[in-house]
């Protein structure tokens, strides 16, 4: 029998290195580590809850294109700066937010959940199994190295990193690339998934504030998904820095 996960130890044990802070000095992000949850497939309140993020999406592209709001503009100069080319490869608010228009997808309980907050406070936001997590969560620029479980053509695949693209890890290897562009496929969220780590990032114009209230809206929907909900909450700032390999 595996052993319990303890929130508290897979947050301590995050990390974003140095180098990922000396990219990008105002980058914050909050991790959310959650157990207790009632898993499912896609409901009525998540249905609910995306229509009214694909109302509210609609309202803030009446006026202008998706890339001229300030945090996708912003997310598009970081992916720049560390040669990833954001018409290629847009990060996770820009994607929903382009669908948006047409229908948000509707996957699961948890995922289409994180999916409406994101839209609906305009921040990335991505989750993970912590059931199939190996060790704590690490935010790092690669070596080129790291595995990658993804899905081509189709077909169940391992791909690599570009050195020095921004990923998160674990142990086992990237969960995310690009920041926040794409998530892999062993640690991706099921109907299954009672045991979730949720990361929310942030770049200026954002303010500490928006970025909490983001957070606590999102905790707000998880602790409906059972009466045993437990939440456990971390920020990292630069204040929070690593080199690569401590």
């Amino acid at each position: 029998m595996p052993e319990p996960i303890v929130l508290e130890q897979v947050l301590d044990g995050g990390r974003v290195d140095a180098a990922v802070f000396a990219l990008c000095p105002d980058y914050r992000a909050v991790l959310l580590a959650v157990d207790g949850l009632v898993p499912g497939p896609s409901d009525e309140a998540g249905e609910e809850l995306l229509r009214t993020a694909e109302a509210a999406a609609r309202r803030a592209l009446d006026d202008r294109p998706v890339e001229r709001l300030p945090h996708v503009a912003a997310w598009r100069e970081v992916y720049r700066a560390f040669g990833a080319k954001p018409q290629r490869t847009r990060n996770s608010l820009e994607a929903l937010l382009r669908r948006a228009a047409s229908g948000l997808p509707r996957v699961n309980r948890l995922t289409d959940l994180y999916n409406a907050v994101s839209v609906l406070h305009q921040i990335p936001l991505g989750g993970e199994d912590l059931a199939r997590y190996r060790g704590a969560p690490r935010l790092l620029r690669a070596t080129g190295e790291e595995p990658f479980d993804t899905v081509a053509g189709g077909e169940a695949v391992i791909e690599h990193p570009e050195p020095g693209e921004v990923v998160w890890c674990d142990e086992a290897g990237v969960t995310c690339r690009r920041w926040n562009w794409r998530q892999g496929r062993r640690t991706q969220l099921r109907e299954d998934t009672t045991t979730a780590l949720f990361v929310l990032d942030a770049l200026h114009p954002v303010t500490d504030e928006a970025l909490h209230a983001a957070a606590e809206d999102l905790a707000a929907h998880l602790e409906r998904l059972g009466p045993d909900v437990r939440i456990a909450r971390r920020l990292f700032t630069a204040g929070t820095t690593f080199d690569q390999g401590d």
